[in-house]
């Protein structure tokens, strides 16, 4: 298996959105440069965090390709394309190879709840894309039904997927796969506040949504674990757990989005697409004591 590019910390992206619901291209452009200047490893556009649910197709191509388009090859894109439709996730990736990505991530499908061995055949066909793939395992918005650790194993030693994004807060399934993985396959926290304990079983790194806000912060934190200094990077977790835990106060990407908008009001809004909307008032005021308390407004 070749060096796989999606180690370190990626960022899952937001998709930023101007008043009239249409994308906000500035303001998508000063995050990716943001994040470049800051010494992120990898993006991930079209996740979770980017309100992959509301794109349209379109949408979700224009995105990818504007994100390849704006790194220009200055760090690798590793982009969204899942879908519980397994003829929508390979037209997606299909797209996101066209684009210049460098790597697909894709959710195991949701509401539908394939078998493990539907899961198989659903990663196989992908993987004809001619595209890395990196399996990404959230159990909790898959109606709790993901993938397990043996799954995982043979896609990987057979070479259909290079990397496990792990969001199943399962240790079990994470030190099975850690332990067997072949040479090269790459696991990624797809937790902040977990990113020091998976790193500290072997992780690689983490798929942060913490680092839109925070990105040298939670770089640090990596790269400690990376160097086995495990003091300094325990200090630096224990440093932002209170902000960690806060990006997940209401369903993400409601809270990193409103933290954007209050750190940087001229650059970015406070805007959703249904039926995500504005975090509650008594939730914002808390957020907002502990973005002062991280001396974010200054």
């Amino acid at each position: 298996m070749k060096r796989n590019l999606f180690t370190g910390v990626g960022t899952a992206l937001v998709t930023p959105f101007q008043k009239n619901g249409r994308l906000d291209w500035d303001a998508l452009g000063t995050l990716i440069e943001m994040q470049v200047s800051d010494k992120i490893r990898f993006l991930v556009p079209c996740g979770t965090t980017g309100e992959s649910p509301t794109l349209s197709h379109y949408e979700h191509n224009e995105v990818v390709g504007f994100t390849v388009k704006r790194t220009a090859g200055r760090i690798p894109v590793l982009a969204g394309t899942g879908s519980n439709s397994t003829a929508e996730a390979i037209s997606l990736t299909e797209a996101a190879k066209l684009s210049g990505a460098d790597g697909a991530l894709v959710v195991t499908p949701y509401y539908n709840k394939p078998t493990q061995k539907g899961l198989l055949l659903h990663y196989r066909e992908l993987a004809k894309i001619g595209l890395p793939i990196v399996l990404y395992d959230i159990p909790g918005r898959c109606g709790g039904q993901g993938a397990s650790a043996a799954t995982i194993l043979e896609l990987a030693h057979e070479g259909t997927i290079c990397g496990l994004k792990w969001a199943s807060g399962n240790l079990d399934q994470l030190q099975e796969v850690l332990s067997n993985r072949p040479a090269g396959f790459t696991v990624l926290s797809g937790d902040d506040n977990l990113t020091y304990l998976a790193m500290c079983l072997g992780a690689d790194g983490v798929i942060s949504v913490l680092s839109n806000l925070l990105a040298k912060q939670v770089e640090h934190l990596v790269f400690w674990a990376e160097q086995h200094q495990w003091p300094a990077a325990r200090s630096q977790h224990f440093e932002l757990l209170k902000i960690m835990q806060a990006m997940f106060i209401e369903t993400n990407p409601i809270p990193v989005k409103t933290a954007l908008a209050m750190v940087y009001p001229k650059i970015f809004q406070e805007i959703f697409r249904p039926p995500l909307c504005e975090m509650e008032e008594a939730n914002k005021e808390k957020l907002e004591k502990v973005l002062r308390g991280y001396g974010l407004f200054n």
